[in-house]
This record gives C-alpha cells, structure tokens and sequence, in this order.
C-alpha cells in the first residue's frame, strides 16, 4: 500500500499529534493495572507516544519524554500509582 501523497509520505497527523498523545496516555494510566494484557498495552503505548513526541519536536517535548520513560519503568516494577502519576504530569506539560 502507497500511502505517499503527491508531495511524500503524508504528515497531517502531526497537526493531531498531541490530541492523540492525550487520548493514549489516557488508556494507558487507566489500564496499567488491568490483568490480561493491560501492562503490556500500557507500557506500549507509553513507547509509542515517546517515539512520536521525539519525531515531531524532541527540544518541545523533552520534558514530556523524561516523564514518560520514568512511566514506563514504574509501570514495568509494578509501581502503577506512581506511573499514573507521571503519565498525568507529562499531560499536564503539554498544556490546552
């Protein structure tokens, strides 16, 4: 499947990046305790909100990196309330 655009590969999700972000950060605080998968979809979706956030602009979002890798890693030791935590503030960094 092609899915270049007649000026390359398309960016239009770029403009939606952070709402995007939002709404998968959201799922994963809210599932990384969930038996049967939750940690793992967490924990991934985590990965790829970082991943989009260092494509798009790593100087802006450096901060919001930072606070997802340490996410990360509680929700990895079982540390869920304290990967909520930093998943709520790196939301909150990204502002309205």
């Amino acid at each position: 499947m092609d899915v270049r655009g007649p000026k390359g590969p398309g960016l239009d999700w770029l403009e939606n990046m952070v709402a995007w972000a939002r709404a998968q950060l959201a799922i994963a605080a809210e599932i990384v305790d969930n038996p049967g998968g939750g940690l793992v979809f967490a924990t991934q979706t985590i990965g790829q909100v970082k991943a989009a956030f260092q494509e798009r602009d790593p100087d802006r979002y450096r901060r919001q990196v930072e606070l997802l890798d340490r996410a990360e890693d509680a929700a990895v030791r079982r540390d869920y309330s304290r990967s909520r935590e930093l998943i709520v503030e790196a939301l909150e960094g990204l502002g309205n």
